[in-house]
Parts: structure tokens; C-alpha cells; sequence
């Protein structure tokens, strides 16, 4: 009978009762504080929502790219900030849907990876090649600086492009926010992409190089393996130190290879890579000094009186090198 049941086993029900209620409320705590824990957005999302990226949001739409990055996947996007784009001469929305849809598909695939890279994976190296979207590669450099106080801080930079934000995480990837539109090289080596140049920057003319390069015959040297990396004069350069065409019609082969040597560099040089004072030795045998500050990239050569060439043109990659536009012809 109920009556007789022994008071110590009515207790010890008791307790194990109370016992699945504590753990009962325990783990629903425990799942309520889980499910409590926000998602990673996506890449797609993170640019849709990113109030400097409204240019590159405007870009993948155009391109039909908007939906890929919000796929999942383990891609790494180096993402254009408005600032990058405008600089770039993309200075709004409209200027975005102007550009041809299939270079713009191009350009912005040359942005993405199809793996995740951390800050912390890259080597610290200069130029290490990565293959993008577009199957062309990018050249990611992280390298060490001293800093006035003696310290050595690392940055990291992708072609002409410095990372501005690293590491921003998402469900399917990594973002890193970068200061310039990267621009691949569609045109193939360096003396097509100076040819093409000019589609690219209607400003820009080289007809004086390219007549140099022709009476010199040095055009070999700029459709070589390389890499390479060639200051480019513009018409204008040129004309800055009395060199037109009637000058280079007149000066011997000799001093064109010697003048047109001394513009070019054994090695891929993205301007992130130069510092202040750097002496750059070039294929003619001598050296350029470059000089940086916050507003402009120089080189000056040792004919020029201490005149500097500015870099109006920077870090335009082509598939043996990559192309530096300069206001002033160079003189050894």
C-alpha cells in the first residue's frame, strides 16, 4: 500500500526529480545562450551593408558577380574602398554602369581568391603570386618597415594596393579592405600595355618612347619573359627635356639604348615596395633615387639636376612586369 512506502525512497525520487529539473533548465540556458551567438555574415553581405564599399557593390551588380560572394565558399576578396574606385576614375554609380560589363567582370575577379587567406598565412616575402578568379595571378608582398621609434612594423600590400583593413571575417571567407583598384593585366606584356595605355587614360601618349624603342631596337627587352618594371615617359616627358621627334630622329642608337635602358629595372617594383632614398639599379648599368612622401612617388636620374620624375601613372601590371608612368624622360 501507498501508506507503507518507505519515506527514505520517497525522498530520493524526490531529489532525482529535482535533479532532472536542474538540468533540464541548465541546458536550455545553455541552448538559448547558443543560439544566441550571431552568425558571420557574408562576404556579400558584409560589402552590401559596408558604407565604403557602395562603388564595388555597384560594380559586382553590374558585372552579375553580386551573388557569387554570397555563396558559401572559402574565397579572399581584396575589396576596393569608394575612395580606391574614385581615384581610379569610377567617381560614382553612373560611371559604374558605363564600363563595359565583361572588363569590369575581369577586373573585379582579379580581386578574389578562391581560398581563405589570413593576415598570418601570408609569408613575409615580396611578391609571392596568387591565382585569382580571372586565372591571372596577383603579387601579395608583406614585408617589415622601421618606424621612427626604432620598432619594425609589417604591411602588407597587393600589386600597387595597401591593405587598409585585414582579417574582416565572414561565413565564407576574408575581406581586406585595399586603397586601389587592381588593374590586370589585360593587354599582355609591358610593350602592349604601353600601346594600350592610352584606352585606358586618354591623356596619356607615348608615340616619342615608342619611336625611341623602334630606332633603338630594343622592343625585344619589353616583350621578354622579365619580369621587369619600365618607367614609362609620356609625349609630354619627353618634351620636358628637349627630346621631340626631331631630336630622336637625330640621336644615335647608342644614346637611345643608353637613355631608354636606364627607364627599366630587373625586377617587379610595385610602389609599396620602394623607400625614400632608395637607389634602384637599372638595366643601363647606373641608378635612379626614388623619393616617397605622403602625396607623391619620384625618381630622378643622375642627368636630371636633381629634377624629379613624378609617378603619375603607378603600378600597371602587365604580364612580364609591371608599367610606371613618369612626367620627365630619365637621363643617365
Amino acid at each position: 500500500m501507498l501508506m507503507n512506502q518507505n519515506p527514505f525512497a520517497r525522498r530520493k525520487c524526490a531529489l532525482l526529480a529535482s535533479l532532472l529539473i536542474t538540468l533540464t533548465v541548465s541546458f536550455s540556458a545553455c541552448k538559448k545562450a547558443d543560439d544566441a551567438t550571431p552568425a558571420l555574415s557574408t562576404i556579400g553581405e558584409l560589402i552590401n551593408t559596408g558604407s565604403n564599399f557602395t562603388l564595388l557593390k555597384a560594380a559586382l551588380v553590374r558585372a552579375g558577380l553580386d551573388g557569387v560572394l554570397g555563396q558559401p565558399g572559402t574565397y579572399t576578396v581584396f575589396a576596393p574602398t569608394d575612395a580606391a574606385f574614385k581615384a581610379f576614375g569610377y567617381v560614382d554609380v553612373a560611371a559604374i554602369n558605363a564600363a563595359p560589363v565583361d572588363l569590369l567582370k575581369t577586373v573585379l575577379q582579379y580581386h578574389v581568391l578562391g581560398s581563405r587567406i589570413s593576415s598570418s598565412a601570408i609569408p613575409t616575402a615580396v611578391n609571392t603570386p596568387q591565382q585569382t578568379l580571372a586565372n591571372l595571378p596577383i603579387y601579395v608582398s608583406k614585408v617589415g618597415s622601421a618606424t621612427s621609434t626604432s620598432t619594425t612594423s609589417t604591411t602588407v600590400s597587393i600589386n600597387g594596393a595597401r591593405v587598409l583593413q585585414a582579417d574582416g571575417p565572414a561565413s565564407n571567407g576574408v575581406v581586406y579592405a585595399i586603397d586601389r583598384v587592381l588593374l590586370p593585366p589585360v593587354f599582355g606584356n609591358i610593350a602592349a600595355t604601353i600601346q594600350n595605355i592610352p584606352l585606358l587614360l586618354p591623356s596619356a601618349s607615348f608615340k616619342l618612347l615608342q619611336a625611341a624603342v623602334t630606332k633603338a631596337g630594343v622592343g625585344s627587352i619589353l616583350t621578354g619573359t622579365g619580369p621587369l618594371t619600365v618607367f614609362a615617359p609620356t609625349d609630354a616627358a619627353f618634351k620636358a627635356v628637349g627630346y621631340d621627334s626631331t631630336t630622336i630622329a637625330k640621336a644615335t642608337v647608342a644614346q637611345l639604348v643608353s637613355i631608354l635602358s636606364y627607364h627599366v629595372l630587373n625586377s617587379r617594383t610595385y610602389t609599396p615596395l620602394v623607400t625614400n632614398g632608395a637607389s634602384l639599379s637599372t638595366l643601363q648599368g647606373g641608378t635612379v633615387t626614388a623619393g616617397v612622401s605622403t602625396t607623391s612617388i619620384t625618381v630622378t636620374g643622375k642627368g636630371n639636376s636633381g629634377t624629379a620624375s613624378n609617378i603619375v601613372g603607378p603600378d600597371i601590371s602587365a604580364t612580364n612586369g609591371v608599367v610606371q608612368i613618369i612626367d620627365r624622360l630619365l637621363l643617365p
